[in-house]
Protein backbone atom coordinates (compact mmCIF):
# COMPACT_ATOMS: atom_id res chain seq x y z
CA UNK A 1 0.00 0.00 0.00
CA UNK A 2 2.76 2.43 0.96
CA UNK A 3 4.58 1.66 -2.28
CA UNK A 4 1.50 2.49 -4.33
CA UNK A 5 1.11 5.81 -2.52
CA UNK A 6 4.75 6.71 -3.15
CA UNK A 7 4.41 5.97 -6.88
CA UNK A 8 1.26 8.04 -6.96
CA UNK A 9 3.06 10.92 -5.28
CA UNK A 10 5.82 10.82 -7.88
CA UNK A 11 3.25 10.85 -10.71
CA UNK A 12 1.51 13.83 -9.18
CA UNK A 13 4.83 15.66 -8.78
CA UNK A 14 5.54 15.11 -12.45
CA UNK A 15 2.19 16.60 -13.38
CA UNK A 16 2.78 19.52 -11.04
CA UNK A 17 5.71 20.67 -13.14
CA UNK A 18 3.63 20.59 -16.31
CA UNK A 19 0.23 21.92 -15.23
CA UNK A 20 -0.91 25.24 -13.81
CA UNK A 21 -1.35 25.77 -10.10
CA UNK A 22 -5.20 25.56 -10.31
CA UNK A 23 -7.56 22.97 -11.73
CA UNK A 24 -8.45 19.33 -11.09
CA UNK A 25 -4.87 18.08 -11.10
CA UNK A 26 -3.85 20.68 -8.57
CA UNK A 27 -6.71 19.66 -6.31
CA UNK A 28 -5.83 15.97 -6.55
CA UNK A 29 -2.15 16.80 -5.92
CA UNK A 30 -3.02 18.78 -2.84
CA UNK A 31 -5.19 15.99 -1.49
CA UNK A 32 -2.51 13.40 -2.15
CA UNK A 33 0.14 15.55 -0.49
CA UNK A 34 -2.03 15.82 2.61
CA UNK A 35 -2.57 12.06 2.65
CA UNK A 36 1.14 11.30 2.22
CA UNK A 37 2.38 13.86 4.74
CA UNK A 38 2.35 11.43 7.71
CA UNK A 39 4.43 8.95 5.70
CA UNK A 40 6.88 11.70 4.74
CA UNK A 41 7.36 12.79 8.36
CA UNK A 42 7.77 9.18 9.48
CA UNK A 43 10.34 8.58 6.73
CA UNK A 44 12.32 11.64 7.84
CA UNK A 45 12.30 10.44 11.43
CA UNK A 46 13.46 6.95 10.41
CA UNK A 47 16.22 8.28 8.11
CA UNK A 48 17.57 10.91 10.55
CA UNK A 49 19.40 8.44 12.86
CA UNK A 50 21.06 6.82 9.87
CA UNK A 51 22.22 10.25 8.62
CA UNK A 52 23.53 11.05 12.11
CA UNK A 53 25.44 7.76 12.26
CA UNK A 54 26.96 8.38 8.81
CA UNK A 55 28.00 11.89 9.77
CA UNK A 56 29.56 10.63 13.02
CA UNK A 57 31.42 7.84 11.23
CA UNK A 58 32.65 10.24 8.56
CA UNK A 59 33.91 12.73 11.16
CA UNK A 60 35.55 9.90 13.10
CA UNK A 61 37.39 8.68 10.02
CA UNK A 62 38.49 12.25 9.23
CA UNK A 63 39.70 12.75 12.81
CA UNK A 64 41.63 9.48 12.70
CA UNK A 65 43.22 10.46 9.38
CA UNK A 66 44.20 13.87 10.78
CA UNK A 67 45.62 12.25 13.92
CA UNK A 68 47.67 9.82 11.84
CA UNK A 69 49.02 12.67 9.71
CA UNK A 70 49.88 14.71 12.81
CA UNK A 71 51.67 11.75 14.36
CA UNK A 72 53.71 11.29 11.18
CA UNK A 73 54.60 14.98 11.12
CA UNK A 74 55.53 14.92 14.82
CA UNK A 75 57.77 11.90 14.27
CA UNK A 76 59.43 13.59 11.30
CA UNK A 77 60.03 16.74 13.35
CA UNK A 78 61.44 14.70 16.22
CA UNK A 79 63.85 12.96 13.87
CA UNK A 80 64.86 16.33 12.45
CA UNK A 81 65.54 17.70 15.93
CA UNK A 82 67.71 14.66 16.69
CA UNK A 83 69.63 15.07 13.44
CA UNK A 84 70.13 18.78 14.07
CA UNK A 85 71.40 18.13 17.58
CA UNK A 86 73.72 15.40 16.31
CA UNK A 87 75.07 17.73 13.63
CA UNK A 88 75.59 20.50 16.20
CA UNK A 89 77.49 18.18 18.54
CA UNK A 90 79.55 16.79 15.69
CA UNK A 91 80.36 20.31 14.52
CA UNK A 92 81.45 21.32 18.03
CA UNK A 93 83.66 18.23 18.29
CA UNK A 94 85.22 18.90 14.90
CA UNK A 95 85.90 22.49 15.85
CA UNK A 96 87.63 21.34 19.01
CA UNK A 97 89.74 18.90 16.97
CA UNK A 98 90.63 21.59 14.46
CA UNK A 99 91.84 23.90 17.22
CA UNK A 100 94.02 21.05 18.49
CA UNK A 101 95.36 20.00 15.12
CA UNK A 102 95.79 23.28 13.27
CA UNK A 103 97.39 25.43 15.90
CA UNK A 104 97.95 29.15 15.25
CA UNK A 105 96.73 30.60 11.98
CA UNK A 106 98.05 33.32 9.72
CA UNK A 107 97.51 36.20 10.07
CA UNK A 108 95.07 36.22 13.02
CA UNK A 109 97.45 34.76 15.62
CA UNK A 110 100.54 36.71 14.59
CA UNK A 111 101.93 40.21 14.52
CA UNK A 112 104.34 41.28 11.80
CA UNK A 113 107.73 42.71 12.72
CA UNK A 114 108.90 44.79 9.76
CA UNK A 115 112.59 44.67 8.88
CA UNK A 116 114.72 45.89 6.00
CA UNK A 117 117.04 43.56 4.07
CA UNK A 118 120.55 44.78 4.79
CA UNK A 119 122.69 42.10 3.13
CA UNK A 120 122.62 39.12 0.80
CA UNK A 121 125.48 36.65 1.31
CA UNK A 122 127.57 36.06 -1.79
CA UNK A 123 127.65 32.74 -3.57
CA UNK A 124 125.72 31.31 -6.48
CA UNK A 125 123.87 28.78 -4.30
CA UNK A 126 123.20 30.99 -1.29
CA UNK A 127 119.51 31.68 -0.92
CA UNK A 128 119.60 33.81 2.21
CA UNK A 129 119.18 37.40 3.27
CA UNK A 130 120.15 39.31 6.41
CA UNK A 131 117.49 41.56 7.95
CA UNK A 132 117.76 44.42 10.41
CA UNK A 133 115.92 42.84 13.34
CA UNK A 134 117.16 40.45 16.00
CA UNK A 135 116.63 39.06 19.46
CA UNK A 136 116.47 42.57 20.92
CA UNK A 137 113.40 43.13 18.77
CA UNK A 138 111.71 39.85 19.71
CA UNK A 139 112.85 37.71 16.78
CA UNK A 140 113.01 33.98 17.53
CA UNK A 141 114.75 31.13 15.76
CA UNK A 142 112.59 29.44 13.06
CA UNK A 143 110.16 32.38 12.95
CA UNK A 144 108.25 32.44 9.63
CA UNK A 145 109.11 35.30 7.28
CA UNK A 146 106.83 36.77 4.63
CA UNK A 147 106.67 39.68 2.23
CA UNK A 148 103.64 41.68 1.22
CA UNK A 149 103.13 39.10 -1.55
CA UNK A 150 103.54 35.79 0.25
CA UNK A 151 105.75 33.25 2.00
CA UNK A 152 109.50 33.90 1.88
CA UNK A 153 111.27 31.56 4.31
CA UNK A 154 112.20 31.35 7.99
CA UNK A 155 114.80 32.65 10.45
CA UNK A 156 117.80 30.32 10.70
CA UNK A 157 120.15 32.50 12.78
CA UNK A 158 119.42 35.21 15.32
CA UNK A 159 121.76 37.93 16.52
CA UNK A 160 121.05 40.81 18.87
CA UNK A 161 120.28 43.31 16.11
CA UNK A 162 119.99 41.23 12.97
CA UNK A 163 118.84 37.85 11.73
CA UNK A 164 119.58 35.54 8.84
CA UNK A 165 116.63 34.32 6.80
CA UNK A 166 116.80 31.23 4.58
CA UNK A 167 114.53 31.55 1.55
CA UNK A 168 112.16 28.89 0.25
CA UNK A 169 114.20 28.93 -2.96
CA UNK A 170 117.06 27.28 -1.04
CA UNK A 171 117.61 23.62 -1.91
CA UNK A 172 117.63 22.64 1.77
CA UNK A 173 114.29 24.19 2.65
CA UNK A 174 110.80 22.74 2.15
CA UNK A 175 107.38 23.52 3.54
CA UNK A 176 104.24 21.42 3.89
CA UNK A 177 101.47 22.93 1.79
CA UNK A 178 97.96 22.42 0.46
CA UNK A 179 96.04 23.48 -2.63
CA UNK A 180 93.22 25.77 -1.52
CA UNK A 181 90.64 24.58 -4.05
CA UNK A 182 91.07 20.81 -3.87
CA UNK A 183 92.77 20.40 -0.49
CA UNK A 184 95.56 18.37 -2.08
CA UNK A 185 98.49 18.10 0.34
CA UNK A 186 102.17 18.00 -0.51
CA UNK A 187 105.52 19.70 -0.02
CA UNK A 188 106.71 22.86 -1.76
CA UNK A 189 110.45 23.06 -2.36
CA UNK A 190 113.06 24.35 -4.75
CA UNK A 191 112.87 22.94 -8.25
CA UNK A 192 115.33 22.64 -11.06
CA UNK A 193 116.00 25.77 -13.04
CA UNK A 194 116.04 29.33 -11.75
CA UNK A 195 115.90 30.30 -8.09
CA UNK A 196 112.26 31.26 -8.44
CA UNK A 197 111.19 27.81 -9.68
CA UNK A 198 109.25 25.82 -7.08
CA UNK A 199 107.61 22.42 -7.24
CA UNK A 200 104.62 21.05 -5.35
CA UNK A 201 105.91 17.57 -4.61
CA UNK A 202 104.52 14.37 -3.03
CA UNK A 203 101.01 14.96 -4.40
CA UNK A 204 99.26 11.64 -5.23
CA UNK A 205 98.19 11.12 -8.83
CA UNK A 206 94.55 10.51 -7.91
CA UNK A 207 94.22 13.97 -6.34
CA UNK A 208 93.10 16.76 -8.65
CA UNK A 209 95.27 19.87 -8.96
CA UNK A 210 94.71 22.40 -11.74
CA UNK A 211 96.68 25.22 -13.30
CA UNK A 212 95.86 28.44 -11.48
CA UNK A 213 95.25 26.79 -8.09
CA UNK A 214 96.59 28.73 -5.12
CA UNK A 215 99.04 26.95 -2.80
CA UNK A 216 99.30 27.90 0.88
CA UNK A 217 101.14 26.61 3.94
CA UNK A 218 99.44 23.61 5.55
CA UNK A 219 100.24 24.42 9.18
CA UNK A 220 99.75 20.88 10.50
CA UNK A 221 99.96 20.05 14.16
CA UNK A 222 99.89 16.83 16.21
CA UNK A 223 100.08 16.15 19.95
CA UNK A 224 103.70 17.27 20.41
CA UNK A 225 104.87 18.20 16.94
CA UNK A 226 103.87 21.15 14.80
CA UNK A 227 104.83 22.75 11.54
CA UNK A 228 107.18 25.71 11.78
CA UNK A 229 104.74 27.71 9.72
CA UNK A 230 101.14 28.69 10.47
CA UNK A 231 98.34 27.62 8.20
CA UNK A 232 97.25 29.84 5.34
CA UNK A 233 100.32 31.79 4.22
CA UNK A 234 100.11 32.20 0.42
CA UNK A 235 103.04 30.54 -1.36
CA UNK A 236 102.30 30.67 -5.07
CA UNK A 237 100.12 29.67 -8.00
CA UNK A 238 100.25 26.42 -9.99
CA UNK A 239 101.62 26.97 -13.50
CA UNK A 240 101.77 23.39 -14.83
CA UNK A 241 100.50 19.94 -13.89
CA UNK A 242 101.64 16.63 -15.34
CA UNK A 243 102.20 13.01 -14.46
CA UNK A 244 104.04 10.05 -15.93
CA UNK A 245 103.17 6.38 -15.64
CA UNK A 246 106.52 5.66 -13.99
CA UNK A 247 106.27 8.43 -11.39
CA UNK A 248 104.69 7.99 -7.97
CA UNK A 249 103.58 11.61 -7.71
CA UNK A 250 102.20 14.38 -9.86
CA UNK A 251 104.64 16.81 -11.46
CA UNK A 252 103.48 20.28 -10.41
CA UNK A 253 105.31 23.57 -10.87
CA UNK A 254 104.48 26.62 -8.78
CA UNK A 255 105.24 30.26 -9.43
CA UNK A 256 105.92 31.93 -6.05
CA UNK A 257 104.11 35.10 -5.06
CA UNK A 258 107.22 36.48 -3.32
CA UNK A 259 110.16 37.70 -5.42
CA UNK A 260 113.14 35.86 -3.92
CA UNK A 261 115.69 37.72 -6.05
CA UNK A 262 114.54 41.27 -5.40
CA UNK A 263 113.34 41.29 -1.81
CA UNK A 264 114.23 44.45 0.12
CA UNK A 265 111.87 44.32 3.11
CA UNK A 266 110.21 41.53 5.09
CA UNK A 267 107.75 40.82 7.88
CA UNK A 268 108.93 38.44 10.60
CA UNK A 269 105.92 36.73 12.17
CA UNK A 270 105.78 36.80 15.95
CA UNK A 271 103.11 34.92 17.89
CA UNK A 272 100.69 37.09 19.81
CA UNK A 273 100.55 36.77 23.61
CA UNK A 274 98.76 33.62 24.72
CA UNK A 275 99.32 31.74 21.43
CA UNK A 276 101.36 28.56 21.25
Amino acid sequence: MVGILVVLALVLMTFSFRKPDSGPVASVESAAASALRPFTIAGERVAQPFRDVYGWADSLLTARSDAKRLRAETEALRQQVIQNQFAANENANLKALLVFRDGPRFPDDYTGLAAAVIARPSGSFAQEVVVAAGSNDGVALDAPVVTADGFLGHVTRVYSRSSRVTLLSDEQLAVSAIAVKSGAAGIVKHGRGSASTLIFDRVPKKVKVSVGDTIVTAGWRSSRLASLYPKGIPIGRVTSVGQADTDLWKQIQVEPFADFERVDAVLILVLKDGQK
